[in-house]
């Protein structure tokens, strides 16, 4: 839906064509956060259901916005360009944002970026270690109405045409190794072997720089004789993705290393308990021994170890369910975090210089 500019006080741009975990997450809070402040998102590919104006509207817009001042909410590198661009090339009065999540020394480039902005945040308290000056910390949410358990798990395998009455593991996400795509598939392999009631599913997308990546893993499989255990799914619409959690009775995210990583709190909000390794914000996301298991990433023994320990006790990894569903609803709702940020925007617009 196409929002007038004129009444706008603040931009979420997204200048990034395929979907990701950034693209994901504006597109999310957008919709939540116009509730209660006039925000649009701006970009190539932005959803209809979204508050949006096109890109090349912001050339023209007004100078000043409707409360003088508009907030540039920016979330990579070149989102930060284009605010400077249009508050120093253009002359537009905007008080300019951006969200960190990386985790890593940050380049000479994103840190020149970065001091010339009015607020920063960062998505965990490991990310905003790595900031020259430590910003707001507001965690990632999630929309805990649409991520949520299935009443009938059953059912739902076979309506997606899953094993009804396997014991299903997932690993979603873009297939590569950064994602620990592989970590899952070796991991995987003794877990299916001693125990054949259990079916791995990888879902996800491999770009064409990694589709000899993935081609390696499916040959991987084969040569295990597994390919009837480890199922490869196409990625499906984000709005689809709950139902493929749903029929989870674990979920693992194997990632080498990760800005946040959304996809554990997504499984817990379904009530799936999940094995994680000690990367991105995971150690605040998932509890050990309370809504699931940590381990040291690229330890695929350690990994494999964990899921074998989370599948042999039904009782306990029921137990993870309830509590991992209780814990994201309390401390990782989308709704907390729209909040969190709309605070700092409409501090930016009512100071002054």
């Amino acid at each position: 839906m196409t929002h007038p500019l004129a009444q706008t006080d603040v931009i979420a741009p997204n200048f990034k064509r395929r979907l990701s975990g950034v693209t994901a997450t504006v597109m999310r809070l957008v919709p939540l956060q116009a509730r209660s402040i006039s925000i649009v998102a701006t970009g190539p590919v932005v959803p209809e259901d979204v508050p949006q104006v096109p890109l090349q509207s912001l050339l023209t817009m007004s100078r000043r916005g409707p409360s003088g001042w508009r907030v540039w909410h920016a979330r990579r590198n070149v989102e930060m360009l284009g605010g400077l661009a249009l508050r120093y090339v253009l002359g537009k009065r905007l008080k300019l944002m951006f969200t960190s999540a990386s985790q890593r020394k940050q380049t000479g480039v994103t840190r020149w970026l970065i001091r010339r902005m009015d607020a920063v945040v960062a998505t965990s308290d490991r990310t905003n270690a790595y900031l020259e000056n430590p910003g707001h910390v507001i965690m990632h949410g999630i929309d805990t109405e649409g991520f949520s358990p299935s009443p009938d798990r059953s059912a739902l395998r076979s309506d997606l045409r899953l094993p009804v009455k396997a014991t299903l593991v997932g690993c979603y996400g873009r297939i590569r190794a950064q994602k620990g795509t592989d970590a899952f598939v070796e991991a995987m392999l003794p877990v299916l072997r001693a125990n054949p009631e259990v079916v791995a599913l990888v879902m996800g997308r491999a770009t064409e720089k990694y589709e000899a990546f993935e081609k390696s893993l499916k040959d991987r499989v084969r040569a295990a004789g597994m390919h009837d255990r480890v199922l490869f799914l196409p990625e499906v619409p984000v709005g689809d993705m709950a139902d493929f959690y749903r029929v989870l009775d674990l979920y693992v995210a194997p990632q080498r290393w990760e800005g946040f990583g959304l996809t554990p709190i997504e499984a817990m909000a379904c009530g799936v308990p999940v094995v994680a390794t000690r990367v991105g914000a995971f150690e605040k996301l998932v509890v050990q021994d309370t809504t699931g298991l940590l381990v040291d990433a690229d330890d695929i023994p350690a990994l494999s170890e964990a899921i074998t320990s989370a599948l042999s006790d039904r009782d306990r990894l029921a137990n993870w369910a309830v509590a991992g569903r209780s814990y994201v609803m309390s401390d990782f709702s989308i709704e907390r975090e729209a909040a969190a940020l709309v605070k700092i925007y409409r501090r930016l617009l009512k100071a002054e210089g």
